[in-house]
């Protein structure tokens, strides 16, 4: 939908082969919607750019035609807020790999015979650490919302406390279907990405939030015709048309809740949260392994970001606990 004022910008018709690769993703990688929408902008402004200042097409685009393109791109602005600035290096980054990877389909399908991205180096990218939260800044936030016992306060300790405890994605967790805990609420089954599916422990003090939630759950079941979805849900929702609480509400809920807490709410997030629990556990001499499967993560590189975070404590953790650092 447009933003009110400002007229609806028509989608372009790219070339053929571009929605053959996009095609590809999708049946034969697997990627999910929002991937192949992620290529397909990064696929189309490429395709603007070549259109409107190379007189040519993405198809029979130069390497010098995409290095202007690269070139043009770290110039341009952002518009709005607080991303005043030229374009972030990590996006060109993404737009570079799009870029090898659609010209790598197209000579697979014989479609080209070279790689025009084959010479273009990829920019410097600084490493991003996550944002995270004290240890003090979690309790504060978790004490606050148990300051009231109404049924809005109980679900959201129930959440964050589920959060911090699980490292859930917040997609994950507001889609908990009432199926997913187990046994004596021992756990979650949970259904990551690309259809992976892991069991994740709860704590104590998460325990007991959501056997205390669940004792008002149905507070926040309407009683229209959308009950039977609504029921379904760990968190349901009388107001999405979904049947449980949106990924915004939750973060609107924990933006409110950080400054009722006087905790700096630009830096509170369900994300933060997430990055919290990791944080937190590799803090306190948990293996990294155990770690990645919690969170869900394919790849253990993915995982290893927070160490980054820890810094010398894990540094010198690791030097104490691990096997080939202790001297014979």
């Amino acid at each position: 939908m447009a933003r009110p004022g400002r007229p609806a910008m028509p989608k372009p018709d790219l070339h053929p082969m571009v929605d053959a690769f996009l095609d590809m993703l999708t049946t034969e990688r697997g990627a999910a919607m929002n991937t192949r929408q992620a290529y397909w902008r990064d696929l189309a402004d490429v395709s603007l750019y070549l259109r409107s200042e190379k007189n040519t097409d993405i198809d029979k685009a130069t390497t010098e035609d995409l290095k202007a393109y690269l070139t043009h791109l770290s110039q341009k602005k952002h518009t709005k807020g607080v991303n005043d600035g030229n374009i972030a290096v990590r996006t060109i980054a993404r737009r570079l790999s799009a870029l090898r990877q659609f010209y790598r389909f197209m000579i697979s399908e014989e479609a080209r015979t070279e790689d025009p991205t084959s010479t273009i180096e990829s920019p410097k990218q600084g490493r991003t650490l996550p944002k995270t939260l004290s240890e003090s800044e979690v309790d504060q936030l978790i004490n606050t919302a148990a300051s009231s016992n109404s049924a809005e306060n109980v679900r959201l300790v129930c959440l964050l406390e589920m959060l911090y405890a699980t490292g859930l994605r917040v997609s994950e967790l507001v889609g908990l279907p009432m199926s997913a805990i187990g046994e004596g609420s021992q756990f979650v089954m949970v259904a990551g990405k690309a259809g992976r599916e892991r069991m994740v422990p709860l704590s104590d003090k998460a325990r007991e939030a959501l056997n205390n939630y669940l004792d008002m759950r149905d507070q926040h079941i309407g009683e229209d015709d959308q009950r039977a979805l609504q029921e379904k849900f760990l968190f349901p929702s009388r107001t999405s048309g979904s049947g449980h609480l949106t990924r915004q509400r939750f973060a609107q809920l924990l933006k409110d809740l950080a400054r009722a807490a006087k905790v700096d709410e630009s830096r509170v997030s369900p994300h933060v949260l997430r990055h919290a629990f990791a944080t937190h556990l590799l803090s306190n001499g948990a293996d990294l392994r155990a770690v990645q499967k919690m969170l869900g993560h394919a790849d253990i590189a993915t995982t290893q970001i927070y160490t980054h975070v820890l810094g010398d404590k894990l540094e010198a953790t690791v030097a104490e606990k691990h096997p080939l650092s202790k001297k014979a």
